[in-house]
């Protein structure tokens, strides 16, 4: 019995698979608000009851792969957190080497870090224009994303919050201003989603996460053509500046 139930589970998996990419296809031919189980189901050579059975209805299937947009974006997000930690590790042992040797090595900011996040995202991107158009684009008429998107959604913004939260611990974050007005709302946001971070940065997070996606979106919907042509040097000076007004240190900074 547990080798059938395996059998059906498999098979639903490759099932699920096949409809979501079928549907992605459709979002990078004809856009979200177009998106059809009848057309997915055709397709797939599938009856349309049948596809009802894994995705009840057109929200269903939205849903799910705003999920998976936000979930790929998050963990290539994630990822570059990881890769940097694993070369600031060798960076450090080589350190301990060298001074043993008399010879002092500089540490990597937390400001590289935050640079390396907002290069992955982007260049998920650029890779990924139709998935990124689902999750950051317009709205699609008559969709309202439900909780299951919030935990995905949040991801890129806590890798983020993370890296500003260990630079405060370690003293390397630079307080920056914050008006007197957005206090509260500050110190609320704070207590919300980025407890250990200072009111001043979490104020300056949310508004440079709001201008990296701005940044992205306007390369990935062409608002740079005919203007920028450097665009990911162009990124590059923008994120590290972005780092630089939530209160992280550059290299050299002391």
């Amino acid at each position: 019995m547990s080798t059938i139930r395996g059998a059906r589970e498999r098979a639903r998996i490759e099932v699920t698979a096949a409809i979501k990419d079928e549907a992605r296809k459709q979002l990078a031919e004809q856009g979200a608000p177009k998106l059809s189980l009848r057309a997915v189901a055709r397709e797939l050579g599938m009856v349309s009851s049948a596809l009802y059975r894994y995705f009840p209805s057109r929200d269903d299937l939205l849903t799910a792969l705003i999920v998976d947009a936000f979930d790929a974006i998050g963990a290539v997000a994630e990822q570059a957190v990881a890769d940097r930690t694993v070369a600031e590790q060798a960076v450090a042992e080589h350190a301990e080497g060298e001074r043993q040797s008399g010879v002092r090595a500089a540490e990597a900011p937390p400001a590289e870090r935050w640079v390396a996040v907002a290069c992955a995202v982007r260049e998920w991107a650029l890779a990924h224009p139709h998935e990124y158009a689902l999750i950051y684009g317009s709205p699609v008429p008559g969709y309202i994303a439900p909780m299951d998107t919030v935990g995905p959604a949040a991801r890129v913004g806590l890798v983020l919050i993370d890296i500003v939260r260990g630079a405060f611990r370690s003293g390397d974050l630079t307080l920056p201003p914050l008006a007197d007005e957005l206090r509260a709302d500050a110190e609320r946001m704070a207590a919300d989603f980025a407890e250990g971070v200072p009111p001043e940065s979490v104020a300056a997070l949310v508004a440079a996460w709001a201008q990296l996606f701005g940044l992205i979106s306007f390369e990935l919907f062409g608002q740079f053509n005919r203007v920028v042509e450097e665009r990911e040097a162009l990124f590059r000076q923008a994120a590290g500046g972005l780092a630089r007004s939530v209160g992280l240190r550059d290299a050299g900074t002391g």
